[in-house]
């Protein structure tokens, strides 16, 4: 018999496209920008439209495998360009025909310069402000109505403080209008108060829509077959993507209402689900096939299925669940992108398995939860504009002695001054950085990271550090947090370290590369001298470990002694491997001249070149060795009259 045809409908919001679901993600988003504009500088493609323009659209996929920005050979070129570069349309940073917005422009302008200074009330990286004015402006549409979503996290991260990543996950996308936010914010109450679960709430939500009511009645009041099941899953693709929901009923229907002993036939049925994990997590206790097949029903969870008396009960839990875990599985989906076009804004932390604003923007927002969800459903027209802050939310204002009273109320101190303020700010920022450390850097952990990136096993480096910054990035970071251990956590690391850090503090990479170098600043005591100390990190092979860091390790430690006149500063070079020749002309350095480019009378006779290899970094650590034990050693070792590389090198690790 015909069925009617029941539409899908959007109920939940995302950022962005899980097809740019990538690593490094704000040197990515800078990269495509950077050739984005450079493709549409090319004489060929200048006059041409990419909106329906197949050709055009496969010539920059093509453009973008050139420049390695991807690999592979997509099937579908102009898809894959399209899908490439969708999300950053949705946040305005180019327009729908892919060409750069006015905002995009200012910040690629921000990542060729490599300034990232903050300079703004929220006290974050300019890009970072970028991204979390354009968030502001980022708006969806449902069914002719709009959504902000950034202003409604914002809303529930005023009123909640903090949403648990499970709120955050599988209710906040939820809220795609006026009636389902202010539905999620009562449930978030009862479900911290013990009354209501969050797939209860997501089923309320759902069951308000006016496509799964009619889905429902269809099904309950129609005899079972495949197609009424492919009608009732109101796929978003096909229908034909349910029907293995038809056979996993009918075993359903055969173990709660028939009594049939042998349940992994409806075991088996969950796998030809593509979501059938959640349903094997909900009625087994155990996920072992050969289990299932030799303990029968004792292997059944006690479920509401266990209890139903009749197939109209069967079919109502049927319905229930299955768009309840299909809800839950596109919402977990999105959990990852959405986190991390949230996080490049810097205002927002993901820790401890929560969501929550950062101390200065916490107060920023405070008490503005009716302007902010005044907002929070209306359309912009200045999504492409860079313009000021107080044109996108004039309601926000802050001002210096609202700074200062936002950080004596979070901190419980009584500043008088910005400056107060802002040293108080820094001590909280390294308080937190130090608990990091303790938490997650121990002595044993920073060994075994070693140990990863001597043997190059990135994956398992971005799985432990972040994954949204590279290799090389992530390489300083670490001899940073070593170096400030070493130094028993004396000197202000987190502006030594010439990395851009993350809300969280850790690191991120952007497309224009930062400066290699962590400038260590010590001043005398009675075991060193007042000095600057430069230290350089590699991961290259033997060959590019010559071309990239010879020339450059001796430039910076010359140019830095020459700018700041202190014949003390040294330079530290740390690699996974060192290779003789670099040794050897290192150790040479010391009878080296460095001449000013700009006035050749200004030059360093000498210069103190240290080469350490990750593994005596471990030596280090293992040994618990501080500063003051190692510019002596350090010092002793430049000064021995032994210049033969090896031998020199053997004497200099000898700790």
């Amino acid at each position: 018999m015909p069925y009617p045809n029941i539409a899908y409908k959007s109920y939940c919001w995302s950022f962005g496209t899980t097809s740019f679901r990538t690593k490094n993600f704000s040197q990515k988003i800078e990269t495509l920008l950077l050739l984005l504009d450079d493709f549409w500088k090319h004489p060929e493609n200048v006059n041409q439209d990419w909106k329906g323009n197949q050709h055009l659209q496969s010539s920059f996929y093509d453009f973008m495998k050139e420049h390695k920005f991807l690999t592979g050979d997509a099937e579908r070129k102009a898809k894959d360009a399209r899908e490439k570069t969708s999300g950053l349309a949705d946040i305005g940073l180019i327009t729908q025909n892919r060409k750069l917005s006015k905002v995009g422009k200012k910040l690629l302008e921000i990542s060729k310069n490599n300034d990232f200074t903050a300079d703004n009330i929220l006290s974050i990286p300019q890009d970072s402000y970028i991204y979390f004015m354009q968030m502001l402006k980022t708006y969806n549409e449902f069914e002719g109505e709009y959504v902000r979503p950034y202003f409604v996290l914002l809303f529930l991260l005023s009123k909640f403080e903090y949403l648990t990543y499970e709120e955050f996950t599988f209710l906040l996308p939820l809220c795609i209008n006026q009636f389902s936010t202010e539905k999620i914010a009562e449930g978030i109450i009862q479900i911290r108060n013990n009354q209501k679960t969050i797939d209860d709430l997501i089923i309320e939500i759902l069951f308000s829509m006016d496509n799964y009511l009619e889905a429902q009645t269809l099904f309950l009041n129609t005899p079972v077959n495949k197609e009424l099941i492919c009608v009732v899953g109101i796929n978003r693709k096909s229908r034909t993507y349910d029907k293995a929901y038809y056979p996993f009923y009918l075993e359903l229907k055969k173990v709660f209402l028939l009594g049939k002993e042998d349940i992994f036939p409806l075991y088996k049925a969950t796998k030809d689900i593509t979501i059938g994990k959640y349903w094997r997590s909900f009625l087994f206790s155990s996920q072992s096939e050969r289990a299932i097949k030799s303990s029968g029903r004792e292997l059944l969870n006690d479920t509401v299925f266990t209890s139903v008396q009749n197939e109209t009960e069967l079919k109502k839990l049927f319905f229930r669940f299955m768009h309840l875990f299909k809800a839950k599985a596109t919402l977990a989906d999105y959990f990852d992108l959405n986190r991390r076009y949230i996080k490049n804004t810097d205002i927002v932390l993901f820790e401890d398995s929560t969501v929550k604003l950062d101390i200065i923007p916490k107060h920023i927002f405070k008490n503005l939860e009716s302007d902010l969800l005044r907002y929070a459903f209306t359309k912009t027209n200045t999504l492409h504009d860079n313009i000021p802050l107080n044109n996108i939310f004039p309601e926000l204002s802050f001002n210096e002695q609202d700074f200062i009273s936002a950080v004596n109320e979070e901190l419980h101190i009584d500043a008088e001054t910005v400056s107060e303020a802002q040293s108080a700010v820094e001590q909280y920022r390294y308080k937190k950085f130090n608990k990091m450390i303790d938490e997650k850097f121990s002595n044993e952990n920073l060994i075994q990271l070693l140990e990863y990136f001597e043997n190059r096993e990135d994956e398992k480096i971005n799985e432990y550090v972040t994954d949204n910054a590279d290799i090389p990035t992530i390489f300083e970071y670490i001899l940073g947090i070593i170096w400030y251990k070493v130094c028993e956590r004396q000197g202000k690391i987190l502006d030594y370290m010439k990395l851009s850090l993350e809300a969280d503090l850790l690191p991120k990479t952007h497309a224009g590369g930062g400066e290699a170098d962590i400038v260590y600043e010590y001043q005398e005591t009675p075991h060193y001298p007042s000095h600057s100390l430069l230290l350089e990190a590699t991961l290259a092979n033997a060959n590019s470990q010559r071309a990239m860091e010879l020339e450059p390790v001796t430039r910076h430690l010359g140019q830095h002694i020459l700018r700041n006149n202190n014949l003390k500063s040294y330079s530290v070079f740390v690699s996974n491997k060192l290779y003789i020749n670099v040794i050897s002309d290192f150790r040479l350095r010391k009878f080296y001249t460095w001449y000013d480019n700009s006035d050749n009378s200004h030059f360093v006779q000498g210069l103190k070149i240290i080469p350490l290899e990750t593994s005596d970094l471990k030596t280090i650590i293992q040994n618990e060795l501080t500063y003051k034990e190692l510019y002596p050693h350090f010092e002793r070792s430049y000064q021995s009259s032994n210049m033969e590389a090896r031998s020199w090198y053997e004497d200099l690790k000898a700790f």
